[in-house]
């Protein structure tokens, strides 16, 4: 009992607690101390007590960039929209967009014009690029992507990746999905991992650079006190949304599954207060589809009638029918199972007015989510299997890198 309440502590938080109990001298374990520093953060990079672990690591060490992801450092920027390059108001510093678009004259081509890597001068000046951001344990969420691709960059420059480790809000336990097939790589899916793959950004990290061959110089700052089977809100943590669209922890539990609607011509709530948690479309009727739904009885899940209007995004300011996904028990839950069965019964009910969108590229979303085209060429059924074979693969793949 007495483990159970020692307090978790994420990394940013072992460093300003050793800053404050050694008098302001950092833990020379940490390796900061007399390096040039570069941190990919945004809103979510904060201490338990919520200060910004750009105020401690500036104030502590020499910190020179920041750079900023998808949504920005400061999280305003709503999914896919560009990120620039400017100066930190608060700290004078030199933010880097890792989300921008190429200049033409760099030859990018019409559909793959983010850049999502830091250019080797953004790291002259550094000898450390750290990364502290909150991921919520889903192989779509970008922020992954951005840690591989910036590890990939320290790689190539000679520069070390060091990781601010952080809990996984969502636990450490429960793994679901398909392994990422590397022919549909791409910014929602860099690594051979499945949709919900339990482990941190420093196991991740980790894992990627000996399963991908990145071979960086790789410094973990590990977490405290942190069980696999924990939850954040259960041990103190605050939720901050780590970016504009997971606004809470069921959210989070259920985006590795209900994300797949992206895909498809059916709302996932986008430009409501539920996102991610309700799914619907205009066509749809809502009581016959929970009721299909919960005839599966499938465990820890309920599903209710629901309409909803979304202010943005897919059927912006049509009434969508459909339901709203309730939690009953979290560790029960499969949302990836869920969500397929789910996409089944959408599918049947919806004859032509389905359909699955194409991204500017020309490929199928639903491929690149899915990291896989399984589950639109050969449907639901084959790709449940494919998961199912995934999962227990996975989980013997990640052992060798976890750390708690």
């Amino acid at each position: 009992m007495e483990e159970q309440n020692r307090e978790v502590l994420n990394g940013i938080d072992r460093i300003l607690f050793d800053s404050i109990l050694f008098n302001n001298v950092p833990d020379e374990d940490f390796g900061l101390s007399g390096k040039r520093l570069g941190l990919i953060t945004n809103h979510s990079g904060l201490t338990k007590n919520l200060i910004s672990s750009i105020d401690i690591i500036k104030e502590q060490f020499d910190l020179r960039a920041l750079f900023g992801p998808e949504h920005g450092v400061r999280g305003e920027i709503e999914a896919g929209n560009q990120v620039d390059t400017y100066t930190d108001k608060r700290t004078g510093l030199p933010v880097y967009s890792l989300y921008s678009v190429k200049p033409q004259s760099q030859g990018i081509t019409q559909g793959n014009q983010l850049q999502h890597r830091p250019e080797p001068y953004m790291l002259e000046d550094i000898d450390m690029l750290l990364i502290d951001i909150q991921n919520i344990g889903c192989r779509f969420y970008t922020y992954e992507s951005t840690m591989y691709n910036c590890m990939e960059e320290c790689a190539a420059t000679g520069k070390t990746l060091v990781v601010l480790d952080r809990i996984n809000p969502i636990n450490g336990c429960h793994i679901e999905g398909n392994i990422l097939d590397l022919n549909f790589k791409s910014f929602v899916g860099t690594g051979p991992v499945t949709n919900r793959h339990g482990m941190t950004m420093g196991e991740l990290a980790r894992f990627y650079n000996k399963e991908c061959n990145i071979n960086c110089e790789l410094k973990i700052i590990s977490l405290k006190n942190w069980k696999r089977e924990y939850y954040s809100d259960k041990i103190g943590f605050s939720w901050v949304n780590p970016s504009p669209n997971i606004p809470n922890i069921d959210c989070a539990l259920l985006y590795p599954g209900t994300c797949i609607f992206e895909g498809t011509s059916v709302s996932e709530g986008r430009g409501t207060t539920r996102p991610f948690e309700q799914i619907g479309a205009p066509w749809l009727d809502a009581e016959a589809l929970a009721d299909t739904m919960n005839s599966h009885s499938l465990p820890g899940l309920l599903f209710r009638p629901a309409s909803f209007l979304p202010s943005f995004s897919k059927h912006k300011g049509e009434l969508c029918r459909g339901v709203q996904l309730h939690i009953t028990d979290r560790n029960l839950i499969k949302p990836v199972a869920a969500s397929v069965l789910l996409l089944k019964a959408i599918i049947d009910m919806s004859g032509e007015k389905f359909h699955w969108i194409q991204g500017k590229t020309g490929r199928y979303s639903i491929d690149i989510l899915a990291g896989t085209d399984i589950l639109r060429t050969e449907g639901p059924e084959k790709y449940l299997e494919l998961c199912e074979e995934g999962a227990k693969v996975f989980e013997e793949k990640r052992r060798p890198y976890l750390l708690y």
